[in-house]
């Protein structure tokens, strides 16, 4: 039996690879001018986790950068939450390498969710609180008047769906939102931009990923079951996710059932 030995062919993996750059770069600056999200003379705080998501969001906005018609400064943060063994110089020697502005925030937040959930509890939301409130403190510190988080459209959709499902919301996750107490504006640049995407863009740019031992070591939460329901949509249906997406883009008050967003009571012949 002869054997085909598939030889690769560089010219064509450096084609694709720029055009996956190009696309996430292009939609990023869309949700940018859509929702404006950057302006003049900001000081944007891109929250680094350590997964692709946020490597892709810093990476990218690195690239627009140069060529925005605005300017803008970047400066990274990584929250520490003092997971048992976190490799705790990966982040600052790719961003030194980078030449980015950095912090690292020491907080065991990490005790705090394992003390106070049982075993077997989702982790998410009570992380994401501890989180939130940190990084707007060291925003206020830093005087950052922007904090761009790495959420992505699959997020964005998952919400969707958990909010549909399980708490009878039409609801997402906004791709610019301000803080409860009018402080601090949070930022989804990656909005547009598809989970599968970003992985190919990791393993393209082969960021120094660090992986979670908290939410992310959580295998059968609802929200990747409804993750997992969108990529078998996207298989199976191509074209529906976006259809999805852009119904959140497009959403007619009149023609749903919320009397606080429609004076139902008023309409008269």
């Amino acid at each position: 039996m002869n054997v085909v030995e598939l030889h690769r062919d560089p010219r064509r993996e450096d084609y694709e690879a720029n055009k996956l750059a190009k696309r996430l770069r292009r939609q990023v600056g869309e949700a940018i001018a859509d929702f404006r999200l950057i302006d003049e003379g900001d000081k944007v705080m891109v929250c680094l986790s350590g997964g692709k998501d946020s490597y892709g969001l810093l990476d990218v906005l690195l690239a627009l950068r140069e060529k925005a018609p605005v300017s803008f400064d970047l400066v990274a943060v990584n929250l520490d939450q003092k997971q048992p063994g976190f490799p705790e110089h990966v982040l600052p020697a790719y961003l030194s390498g980078l030449g980015v502005p950095f912090h690292i925030v020491e907080q065991d937040t990490y005790s705090v969710v394992k003390r106070v959930l049982p075993e077997g509890k989702t982790m998410c939301s009570l992380c994401s609180r501890l989180r939130r409130g940190v990084l707007y403190r060291v925003a206020g510190e830093l005087g950052a008047t922007k904090i761009a988080l790495g959420h992505h459209r699959d997020d964005i959709l998952a919400t969707f769906f958990l909010n549909l499902f399980f708490g009878g919301k039409l609801k997402a996750m906004p791709p610019k939102l301000k803080s409860d107490d009018g402080k601090h504006i949070v930022i989804r640049p990656l909005a547009y931009v598809k989970e599968d995407d970003l992985a190919a863009y990791a393993e393209e740019k082969d960021f120094p990923i660090i992986p979670c031992n908290l939410c992310g070591s959580q295998e059968h939460l609802q929200r990747r079951q409804v993750r997992d329901q969108l990529r078998q949509w996207e298989k199976q249906f191509p074209g529906r996710v976006e259809s999805i997406l852009r119904a959140l883009t497009d959403v007619v008050p009149s023609h749903l059932l919320d009397r606080k967003l429609f004076d139902f009571s008023e309409l008269k012949t």
